[in-house]
């Protein structure tokens, strides 16, 4: 699989890595042998790239990963996790002490003496303003206990905030075809910044996968189920902050543009890749046959000119005045 550099971090990812927030909660249950598979089948199709966070079934999925790289020495994976979200969201919570208690927990999690990448997970908008929160990200740098940091984050303004900063090596963002934002400035800003590029959500938690239709039921410990409002986390997050009624209408429109031999899953994956300043698209698995499905997507032929013109108009038509000026 293609392999790009992660902004500073100088390290090579696989252009289509693994999001495992799914192994850990708020996806429905998947059992630790499943969980297991589901890394092994990704890495096996080409994924040297693994996204986590700490609070993702408070730690199950750092543990899980942390039991396949014990199991897998000879797997070279680059494992990015979060932190941030084990406390009330209020700034002065981001705090030197906290993360070294939250990395040293993580540390443990994966069995590792060094975090690859740690990213501030989802913050509040003072946090990316504050000096004294990026000197202490330094500071876990100088005593070695990650050798990276960057942030995700829920809109475009925080993310530029966030490329100021010069220890910044990368920036996760909502980025698919039904949120298109990020293209205008967030992703050239990175690319001149040497910042990489972490698209997160890319199917639009299953929207782009064209599986879903108004009967679909959803596990009432599934986000999609209980966080459609934003009920325990930003509504972004959640269907791309679509309302699940417009959500089916558009991507039935998107499945007919799918090209012959990929998935409509594929086609927004292969337009994620594509798109200039993105390193790495992270989308999640629940089986090793959709983990694999998402890998092929890296070797795809890029859409053609018409393709892509259709999405931009599918976003424009049904989309934009419901998303574009809220992230």
């Amino acid at each position: 699989m293609e392999q790009r550099v992660l902004g500073r971090t100088g390290r090579e990812v696989s252009v289509v890595g693994l999001g495992t927030w799914q192994l850990g909660a708020d996806w429905g249950t998947v059992r630790e042998q499943d969980a297991l598979d589901v890394l092994d089948a990704a890495v096996e199709a080409g994924v040297t790239f693994f996204d986590t966070a700490d609070v993702y079934g408070d730690g199950r999925s750092e543990q899980l990963i942390g039991r396949y790289l014990r199991e897998r020495p000879d797997n070279d994976v680059y494992v990015a996790t979060k932190m941030g979200r084990r406390v009330d969201q209020l700034p002065e919570n981001y705090t030197l002490e906290n993360f070294r208690a939250w990395t040293d927990r993580s540390r443990a999690n994966l069995g590792v003496d060094r975090l690859d990448l740690v990213q501030l997970h989802c913050p509040p908008d003072a946090v990316h303003s504050s000096d004294a929160v990026f000197d202490a990200l330094d500071t876990l740098v100088d005593e070695e206990r990650i050798a990276a940091y960057g942030v995700s984050v829920e809109t475009c303004a925080q993310a530029l905030t966030a490329l100021a900063r010069p220890g910044m090596a990368s920036v996760q963002i909502i980025l698919n075809p039904f949120r298109r934002k990020p293209l205008e400035e967030v992703l050239p800003a990175a690319a001149r910044e040497g910042v990489g590029i972490i698209a997160r959500v890319p199917l639009a938690s299953g929207l782009l996968s064209g599986r879903y239709t108004r009967e679909t039921v959803f596990a009432p410990d599934d986000h999609r189920a209980f966080n459609r409002e934003g009920q325990a986390f930003d509504r972004g997050e959640t269907f791309s902050g679509l309302d699940y009624a417009t959500g089916l209408e558009a991507a039935a429109e998107f499945v007919e543009l799918a090209p012959e031999g990929a998935t409509p899953a594929q086609t927004a994956l292969r337009w994620i890749v594509q798109q200039p300043g993105v390193t790495s698209v992270i989308p999640g698995a629940r089986s090793p046959e959709q983990a694999r499905a998402n890998a092929a997507a890296a070797a795809l032929p890029p859409l053609p000119p018409a393709t892509l013109d259709a999405v931009r108009d599918l976003y424009d038509r049904r989309l934009r005045d419901q998303v574009h000026a809220h992230w």
